[in-house]
């Protein structure tokens, strides 16, 4: 079929239809994205300030952090602003750009939580090698292929969109532009399509899932071995990480590995990789993490005697 595209804008339903409950969720969603662009700077400004980029899992850290701004970014922002406006509209290259952006960004999370995950298995099952294992070298090249993953699997799913024809209508049940939702919208049989973004979103979640889930069970087993206070120290640094996985698979292998159709509760399921898990993951790793904490504490200390140094030299100005 050639491709005929009547479609120069996409109009978003948005959230809710209710205008009082629209209100709510602003005020609501103003507070999460601002928690989360507060929460994961500040986690990456204590890692800087604070030297922790020397040790890997920080440095990975820091990097998550920064991929949940931007993710979060990607969406939040046009979701919030929509809550007051009449109509919510996006351009057709608008669209494609926040699709790209949406899988780009939340596959490169995905490969950053399994390098991170095989940095906890290194630092615990094999800490007499870990420096080695895991030099900044290493490191760098580990980021650089989660960035290159994240770029080539959204590219795909880019490619698989912007060939089918979109002749009307061009209503979105949606808050954001995303594969399933504009499949539905394609005025041709988009089966093939159907079953190459499963094979691509779908297969990529749920394979890095089991590698997770069996890396964690390989440090389990080897804890067993452990002292009571190796497997309580082991298990709160892992803790943070499975409840961050946990929250942000889930939702994931729930929208990606099922076929081409569409939910009433997509968009609330959506909220927990787009808003929710973003906004989570710095509290987590702050809460249970005593090294985050106390640089936290040092950072904070310092905000303190530079201030009241600034008050003293402006009051010894206003003295002189």
């Amino acid at each position: 079929m050639e491709k005929i595209n009547n479609v120069t804008e996409f109009v978003f339903w948005g959230l809710s239809q209710n205008l009082k409950v629209e209100k709510v969720c602003f005020v609501l969603f103003s507070f999460f994205y601002s928690v989360i662009l507060l929460g994961n700077l500040l986690i990456m400004l204590t890692v800087y300030v604070g030297n922790l980029s020397k040790s890997p899992m920080y440095f990975f850290l820091s990097y998550l952090s920064f991929v949940d701004v931007c993710y979060s970014s990607v969406t939040a922002p046009k979701m919030i602003v929509d809550l007051l406006a009449k109509t919510k509209t996006i351009s057709y290259v608008g669209c494609m750009l926040q699709l790209f952006a949406v899988h780009f960004l939340g596959c490169t999370e995905i490969f950053i939580l399994m390098v991170m995950a095989y940095d906890r298995y290194v630092a615990i099952c094999k800490p007499l090698h870990y420096m080695t294992i895991m030099d900044r070298e290493r490191c760098n090249k580990m980021l650089l292929g989660t960035w290159l993953g994240g770029f080539l699997h959204s590219i795909v799913q880019v490619a698989l969109v912007v060939q089918l024809p979109f002749c009307g209508p061009n209503e979105i049940d949606h808050y954001f532009c995303d594969i399933h939702p504009l499949l539905k919208l394609a005025c041709t049989d988009t089966y093939v399509v159907g079953v190459v973004v499963i094979a691509n979103s779908g297969i990529i979640a749920q394979v890095s899932f089991v590698i997770l889930l069996f890396s964690y069970i390989l440090i389990l087993v080897f804890l067993r071995k452990q002292s009571a206070e190796g497997r309580r120290k082991a298990l709160s640094t892992c803790g943070s990480h499975i409840a961050v996985v946990i929250i942000f698979f889930g939702p994931c292998t729930f929208m990606y590995m099922r076929p081409k159709t569409t939910f009433s509760e997509d968009k609330m399921v959506a909220l927990f990789y787009t808003i929710i898990s973003p906004m989570l993951n710095p509290l987590i790793y702050t809460l249970r993490n005593a090294e985050v904490k106390n640089a936290m504490k040092k950072l904070w200390g310092r905000w303190v005697f530079w201030g009241a140094k600034g008050k003293e030299l402006e009051v010894t100005i206003q003295g002189g």
